[in-house]
């Protein structure tokens, strides 16, 4: 299992990249935006970051938008994003962690290849959960 940093903004996550690339000398190996998903998205979202990854000492740090529905609120704006070996190991994990607290968005295939879920668990900290399905 790989844990990441997975951050949240509203609307000025693509500044707050270049921001961090430049003060904490990462690498941005990655952005998609709300445009590629196939979900349409508005106008005013089209353009915004999707997921952004940046490669930062020797890990990852990823980085999104929030939606126009759902903004950003400091304090809740930070998950652990989980990346798991096998989809046993994300189920099991997710059961877990989800027990006794809240599903977000449960275990699901994604238009991304992958088995993805969130939720916040007893303790108020947001996780997301990521197997990536073997390519056929």
């Amino acid at each position: 299992m790989q844990a990441n940093i997975y951050i949240y903004f509203n609307g000025n996550c693509e500044e707050a990249m270049n921001y961090y690339k430049e003060v904490l000398g990462g690498k941005i190996i990655n952005i998609v935006r709300y445009s590629d998903a196939p979900k349409p998205s508005t106008e005013g979202q089209k353009n915004k970051v999707l997921h952004g990854v940046m490669e930062m000492a020797g890990s990852k740090m990823f980085f999104c938008d929030s939606s126009e529905n759902h903004r950003a609120t400091i304090g809740d704006n930070i998950s652990v994003s989980l990346r798991f070996d096998t989809q046993d190991e994300c189920n099991h994990t997710f059961s877990k962690l989800s027990e006794g607290g809240k599903i977000i968005m449960p275990l699901q295939d994604t238009f991304w290849g992958a088995w993805f879920g969130m939720c916040v668990d007893k303790y108020d900290i947001h996780w997301m959960f990521n197997w990536d399905k073997p390519k056929v």
